[in-house]
């Protein structure tokens, strides 16, 4: 009997480590839920970090490409009146002509005024092909500040050139879109 009683005593011992072990593995399987957790934790924060990485990326990306187009945009500016210093140097040199063209318009048969006209006419082309455009301005047009500069105000001679143009005293020049010296007007009042 006493034998059975050792085998019964075993397979109650046999049943308490059976109950036993669920309680382990229950508070085994807590650590483990809470690691889950600290993992996923972690994994959300390294996606955030990752997201928070690409947000920077893009926007330093987006970054360079503006300052690429900008400076390309301002080199072909600067390509566009890289000249602007010289061509306005040479205004005056221009204006002389005309002024000189417009005193011997009379003796247009005398070679020293067709040497001249020639001269004028391959300067003005050279700096047209260069982009110097003439600001068109007529008597008559009504005066516009922005493409204008008024020298000074005179009593208009007819009533339809209050406000507008009645004179011109020196022309004006633009370089391709940039207007490099405005034209210099009488206005009336």
């Amino acid at each position: 009997m006493a034998t059975k009683d050792k085998t019964q005593d075993t397979s109650t011992e046999d049943v308490v480590n059976d109950q036993s072990t669920p309680e382990v593995e229950e508070t085994t399987t807590a650590p483990v839920q809470e690691e889950a957790k600290e993992k996923k934790s972690e994994l959300e924060i390294a996606q955030e970090e990752l997201q928070s990485e690409k947000d920077k990326f893009l926007r330093l990306f987006a970054e360079f490409e503006n300052y690429k187009r900008r400076t390309t945009k301002e080199r072909i500016e600067l390509f566009k009146t890289a000249g602007q210093e010289v061509i306005q140097s040479l205004l005056p040199v221009v204006d002389d002509f005309d002024r000189a063209l417009n005193e011997f318009s009379d003796d247009k048969d005398d070679p020293h005024v067709k040497g001249m006209v020639l001269i004028s006419n391959k300067l003005k082309e050279t700096l047209k092909s260069k982009g110097l455009e003439e600001v068109e301005v007529k008597v008559g047009d009504t005066f516009d500040a922005d493409v204008h500069e008024a020298i000074t105000q005179i009593p208009a001679p007819k009533k339809k050139l209050v406000g507008k143009v009645v004179d011109v005293i020196e022309k004006g020049y633009k370089l391709g879109d940039k207007i490099i010296r405005f034209p210099k007007v009488v206005t009336g009042k």
